[in-house]
């Protein structure tokens, strides 16, 4: 994950460096998207990851100029921005594919509200990638992600190329909320912050787990509610913070871009690489759950089960999430399969 962020300092402080000769293999990233508020920031973040070697930047329109501006930036990755007839070309022989297209949340407006406009938005890009990538690691940023995965893997499935261990909901956005909630409220450096975040992308669907949060440092009843109420909610802040004229773009492109650096580490086959992700998985009764996952070539390599000694707040917040989990699950799939 330093990664991102070593090549970022490495940028400013060296405007003349390049990475031309990188010891990392060749990667295509195709990011879809990539003229929305949450694909410009994600977009200049990826072009100046030291993993990246071609970005295909794609949106259905205003591409052309995101990609010009971000070419100018000396790094290694080659950028090359693609309209509505340029798809095919935009996700062939991609490694990974960024997916944060649809329309963001505005005031009063829920992640149900979303999935009417964003579903069929991930369903025209997911028959897309069947098409013309079907071998690729995909990050679903799309919202609602509880319901866009299912949806997703639904497409994959119906076209014969779904592999559970490349399709990836992006939660790390909740991982860095609570990081940065939890160290600001204990006084720690948020650089040595650990926090488990399970469950969901919505709402009392995430799940941090204070308890298992290192360093430890003791919470009480009121401190845990109010962070993990924080962290559930973190979204709704920012809406309502910029006034209805944007909602979590910014911090979301941060956490995509940390996420795809892990995807594009284990793909590498970089040792000791996970995160937390909605994934399929066994670990609970529900089919897709975000909990810690390894990673490697072929993508997850392990789904972590959840940790022991979760505090009864915990055990209680999980039982209550799990039907709205189940139901937005059931949601996406009925979509997918509704044709």
């Amino acid at each position: 994950m330093n990664a991102l962020l070593r090549c970022s300092k490495q940028v400013l402080q060296h405007g003349s460096r390049s990475f031309a000769s990188s010891p990392h293999p060749d990667r295509k990233v195709a990011l879809l998207g990539a003229a929305g508020g949450i694909g410009q920031p994600l977009g200049l973040l990826l072009k100046i990851s030291p993993y990246v070697s071609h970005l295909s930047l794609y949106d259905i329109a205003g591409t052309p100029g995101v990609a010009t501006d971000i070419s100018h930036i000396n790094s290694k990755a080659l950028c090359k921005g693609y309209t509505q007839d340029g798809i095919a070309e935009a996700l062939k022989g991609a490694d990974l594919v960024i997916i944060p297209a649809g329309v963001p949340r505005k005031p009063g407006m829920t992640r149900d509200d979303l999935f009417k406009i964003n579903a069929n938005i991930v369903k025209t890009l997911i028959t897309a990638c069947a098409q013309h990538c079907p071998g690729a690691m995909i990050n679903m940023i799309s919202n609602p992600v509880n319901s866009t995965v299912p949806i997703a893997a639904e497409i994959l499935k119906a076209a014969g190329v779904y592999d559970k261990k490349k399709l990836f909901g992006v939660t790390t956005l909740d991982v860095v909320r609570a990081k940065t909630f939890y160290a600001e409220k204990k006084g720690l450096n948020v650089a040595d912050v650990d926090v488990p975040v399970v469950g969901g992308h919505a709402g009392a669907t995430i799940l941090p787990l204070f308890s298992q949060a290192s360093p430890h440092a003791q919470l009480s009843d009121e401190e845990t509610d109010q962070l993990t109420k924080r962290t559930q909610d973190g979204g709704t802040e920012v809406v309502a913070a910029k006034a209805g004229k944007g909602s979590a773009t910014l911090s979301m492109a941060y956490a995509g871009a940390l996420f795809a650096d892990s995807c594009l580490r284990g793909l590498n086959g970089d040792s000791n690489v996970f995160d937390y992700s909605y994934v399929e998985s066994d670990i609970t009764d529900v089919p897709f759950f975000s909990s810690r996952v390894d990673l490697g070539p072929e993508g997850v390599e392990k789904v972590h089960s959840l940790p022991g000694g979760l505090s009864s707040y915990e055990q209680d917040a999980l039982k209550k999430c799990m039907p709205e989990l189940a139901s937005s699950i059931q949601k996406g799939i009925d979509f997918a399969k509704a044709g």
